[in-house]
């Protein structure tokens, strides 16, 4: 073996030991792969950046596009719908309709993209049948997985499997080469299905007999009404006349207004901005574990001794204010959404926007070019804050230049922890005082020592001593939430049903396979300012979580609970992040556009098949016509391209080729040939395909396919048989991501709407990994022969 083969191999097993920790994002492992080749001069320039010009690679966002464009012109949604509606009542009847759709879809569309749109038909066939959705969204996506293995681009797999055998030097595969392998798979697993597997998928406990279905269904998952209370407002509170939003229940209680109860009248879904009244009851949702620690335990103690303002600075600390320049990271974003305490270990004061001084709740402040900041910062800390390139202005001050600009002296206060308190023992970044309550830490002190400047990490103790920034409106909203009455728990029932009307409802939705949210925090998007909508739970990973979600980052498969008015409800379904999971809040879509998308489509499988332009080409020149002819809008093409997968090919893609050029993969293969050559095609056919279907479990299927079809050819070019079968058992098997639900996106999309748990994967899927394993053993020579 020589050194470059040796050098590939480590590039390999650090590149596996990344993709299945998933310590970093499989399109950056793929562009450090890139590098790395480049780097080590195993490929020159160039090579390393053919992927990016790889035809699988142009017709693989090509096909995204296309299925963009049949998605909003509503010719696949229309399709799936008309036909699942032939399904009739039984469940196998639904199974088989809904995975024979889906399959054909993804035959020719992307196979996220056939469940996402397939998604919320299938929940409303679960709905009017009263069938629990979690007999049927896995066979959903199974389908999709399943009819994917059809064609040449009904997954990215099977393209980069072409280009690597094409780049090779072998023949490529035809449109419909998959076809008959792929088919068998695809009625087998019906059947594996219908006759196995379903009877290993979970049943949610509905009452059938119920007259509102949806509702029951709801309560049943999330157990809405466990978390549901009723909190009176007194006649005396401080709350009265203050918004919701200002009341601080969400942010410091972590709790939910979902309506609230004022007279006769019930006021559904109200507004953020919405105040509250004398005699109102608040219909909350969440836990009241905070809500009765503050009540029964003091939280702070204040002096109301003023503090001079010269106590914010001495030898060590220093006050300075900068003015943000044009083109900083900080234009158009808040201190909380760009971790400004994590990027420069400075206390915010005072934040000066058009003449306008805002001196507390500073964390979700919008910032602009030309604001001053007002800080205190530590002397160590001076000189990198002075250099980095956000300030157009950088300027020291003195106590009395703060006092003069900012007026800060009426805001201070000092503060004591009760022994008692429950904040003893929490870090200040664990306490929320300043998200929670608006009361902004400067300095803190233990006894009686000198104040120094506070850091996140610092832990509280009884009888520590704060030096804080406080409005006293915000103290007087955290002294009325302790005098809010908790109504008696038998009494504290409302109905879910009741929290409907006709202009309120309630229904759920998930991320969009595509979207750039993933990971942020409905804090993060503002999500009930944008969207007018309360989250009343999420379901991830076959729980439901009901409280403090605004600060939960989202994942892809996580259900949301939404409630609100319904109008908002049909305007997130046009939103590409999410797809709301009812019928009757479908996105819009554009019919007139129709017959020409499905001209435009048959135009350019038309053209592959009768090998008038390669698919490539006629995927390229059926996309850019989506777009002249109205379809598509080009931001909306942007849109529908998955490009962590296109990172993901494009970086991966010069690895089988090096794998294949330095030996590696032939030393790869021999080992394969040495522990199961003795027992013959057969046992080489079977290793291949259960090693790549391991892979395809833990790690994007594109990935799986670069690192196993070197191994494949050579494997093949030992034994003296066809690279060409070999290659088609490694398709095979790269589309086997049954086991889990991070093997493929379309499992993780129905993870959180059918309330599956990761087992429930492993249970169901197993069976149809083994049908195609012994597809790839007894059926594939005949039509493949070896």
């Amino acid at each position: 073996m020589t050194s470059d083969s040796i050098l590939v191999l480590v590039i390999v097993l650090i590149t596996f030991l990344l993709l299945v920790t998933e310590r970093v994002r499989a399109d950056v492992i793929a562009l450090l792969v890139l590098g790395a080749l480049a780097l080590s001069g195993l490929v020159t320039p160039a090579e390393a950046l053919s992927g990016f010009s790889s035809p699988a690679v142009v017709t693989i966002w090509a096909v995204f596009i296309l299925s963009g464009a049949l998605s909003r012109s509503g010719v696949a949604s229309q399709i799936g719908r008309h036909v699942l509606r032939l399904g009739g009542q039984s469940e196998v009847q639904l199974i088989i309709t809904i995975m024979l759709t889906a399959g054909i879809m993804s035959a020719f569309i992307n196979n996220v993209g056939a469940t996402a749109l397939l998604l919320p038909v299938v929940m409303d066939i679960a709905r009017r049948t009263k069938r629990s959705p979690s007999r049927l969204l896995i066979p959903l996506a199974y389908g999709s997985l399943l009819g994917g293995m059809t064609t040449l681009i009904g997954t990215p797999a099977n393209l980069l499997i072409n280009d690597v055998l094409v780049e090779l030097g072998y023949p490529e595969f035809n449109f419909f080469d998959f076809a008959p392998l792929g088919l068998a798979a695809l009625i087998g697993g019906i059947l594996v299905m219908v006759l196995l597997s379903r009877h290993m998928l979970p049943e949610r406990n509905i009452e059938k007999e119920a007259t509102r279905p949806f509702v029951e269904e709801i309560n049943e998952l999330y157990d809405v009404d466990e978390r549901m209370f009723l909190l009176n407002v007194l006649e005396d509170s401080a709350l009265i006349g203050k918004s919701l939003i200002e009341s601080r229940l969400g942010a410091a209680l972590g709790i939910n207004v979902i309506a609230i109860n004022r007279g006769r009248e019930r006021l559904r879904s109200p507004d953020p901005s919405t105040e509250i009244q004398s005699g109102d009851q608040l219909v909350v949702e969440g836990q009241l574990n905070l809500l009765k620690s503050l009540q029964s335990q003091k939280l702070l103690n204040i002096s109301w001794e003023q503090p001079d303002i010269d106590i914010l600075t001495s030898d060590a600390v220093k006050l300075v204010e900068v003015t943000i320049a044009d083109g900083s990271m900080l234009v158009g974003a808040s201190l909380f959404d760009i971790d400004f305490r994590g990027r420069f270990p400075v206390n915010v004061l005072a934040i000066r926007s058009d003449g306008v001084i805002q001196r507390t709740n500073l964390q979700n402040v919008r910032l602009y070019a030309g604001d001053t900041l007002l800080l205190q910062v530590p002397l160590q800390e001076l000189q990198q804050l002075r250099e980095a390139n956000e300030w157009v202005h950088f300027e020291l001050l003195s106590g009395n230049d703060v006092q003069d600009r900012y007026q800060l002296d009426e805001r201070l206060q000092i503060m004591s922890v009760p022994e008692d308190s429950s904040l003893a023992g929490l870090t200040l970044a664990e306490s929320r005082l300043a998200d929670a309550f608006g009361i902004s830490v400067l300095a803190v002190r233990r006894h009686n020592q000198e104040f120094e400047l506070s850091q996140p990490e610092y832990e509280i103790s009884g009888g520590d001593e704060m030096l804080v920034e406080v409005w006293p409106e915000d103290w007087k909203t955290l002294q009325a939430l302790t005098g809010l009455e908790i109504e008696a728990a038998e009494e504290a029932a409302p109905d879910l049903d009741d929290l409907q009307s006709d202009e309120i409802g309630i229904t759920e939705a998930v991320l969009s396979p595509h979207t750039p949210l993933a990971g942020k925090t409905l804090r993060e998007l503002h999500f009930r300012e944008k969207y007018g909508l309360n989250v009343l739970a999420i379901w991830r990973g076959g729980r439901p979580y009901r409280s403090n979600l605004r600060d939960m980052p989202l994942r892809l498969g996580d259900a949301l609970l939404l409630h609100g008015p319904r109008s908002r409800l049909e305007l997130l379904s046009n939103e590409q992040d999410f797809i709301v999971l009812a019928e009757d809040t479908r996105r819009a879509y554009l019919p007139e556009k129709a017959p020409l998308a499905l001209l435009i489509m048959g135009l350019v499988l038309v053209s592959a098949l009768l090998e008038i332009l390669p698919i490539a080409i006629a995927a390229v020149i059926g996309s850019a016509l989506m777009v002249l002819t109205g379809i598509l809008s080009m931001e909306d093409a942007y849109r529908s391209i998955d490009w962590k997968s296109v990172f993901l090919i494009a970086g991966m893609f010069p690895l089988g080729i090096v794998m294949q050029k330095t030996g590696a993969a032939d030393a790869l293969a021999r080992f394969v040939v040495g522990i199961t050559g003795v027992y013959g095609p057969s046992a080489i056919i079977a290793a291949l395909f259960l090693l790549a279907s391991l892979l395809t479990q833990i790690m994007p299927n594109p990935a799986a396919a670069v690192l196993m079809i070197p191994i494949a050819i050579g494997t093949a070019a030992q034994v003296n048989l066809s690279p060409i079968s070999f290659a088609m058992v490694i398709a095979l098997a790269a589309s086997t991501s049954y086991l889990t639900p991070i093997g493929h996106p379309a499992n993780s999309l129905v993870m959180g709407p059918g309330g599956y748990r990761f087992s429930d994967y492993t249970r169901s899927g197993f069976w149809l990994v083994m049908l195609v394993l012994l597809i790839a053993v007894f059926l594939l020579p005949y039509v493949w022969p070896l």
